[in-house]
């Protein structure tokens, strides 16, 4: 792993999808932790580029960066 500060995702997928993830890693010679974040990376870059994030644009951080939200970011 990078430098950077890691956190652990823990969710819950149906069996077929679970089986079609190891299908899909293993055709890349991947492992399935690595699919996933390149996945993962590939969408985000579509659906949240760097542009939409609080850093890039002030107006949004005011918004996401508040003691009400706050609560989120712990869970």
């Amino acid at each position: 792993m990078t430098g950077e500060e890691w956190v652990r995702l823990t969710i819950e997928i149906p069996a077929e999808v679970s089986r079609r993830l190891g299908l899909a890693a293993a055709r890349r010679d991947i492992s399935i932790h690595d699919y996933v974040l390149w996945v993962l990376k590939e969408r985000l870059a579509q659906d949240a580029p760097p542009a939409l994030m609080a850093q890039a644009d002030p107006v949004l951080a005011e918004l996401w960066d508040n003691d009400k939200d706050a609560a989120y970011d712990r869970l």
